[in-house]
C-alpha cells in the first residue's frame, strides 16, 4: 500500500476480474481506494474516485436576474465602424 496523489494503491485486479465485479470495484473507488486494472499481468488502467463533480447546469436558472437593452441590436456609431477599418 503506497501513497499517490492523495490516493491509495490497495490493489491490482485482472481484467477479468474486474469485468465481473465491476460495480463493487466502482464502489470502492467512489469511497477513495485507487485500483490498477491489469491484462496478462501488466497493468493498463486505473479506477479512482472522481475529483469535484459539478451539478449538470439547469436551463433558465438565471431567468429575471438580467436584462438586455432595448438596443442591443442597433447598428454601431459611425465612429466605432471607422476604428475596425475597411473590408477591401
Amino acid at each position: 500500500m503506497c501513497k499517490k496523489k492523495g490516493l491509495i494503491v490497495r490493489e491490482t485486479v485482472a481484467l477479468y476480474e474486474a469485468k465481473t465485479h465491476l460495480s463493487s470495484l466502482v464502489d470502492r473507488a467512489a469511497d477513495g481506494e485507487e485500483i490498477v486494472i491489469s491484462k496478462s499481468g501488466k497493468p493498463k488502467a486505473r479506477l479512482v474516485p472522481l475529483g469535484d463533480v459539478h451539478p449538470s447546469r439547469v436551463p433558465g436558472q438565471g431567468r429575471g436576474q438580467w436584462s438586455i437593452g432595448d438596443d442591443f441590436d442597433d447598428p454601431l456609431p459611425a465612429e466605432l465602424l471607422d476604428s475596425f477599418g475597411s473590408a477591401e
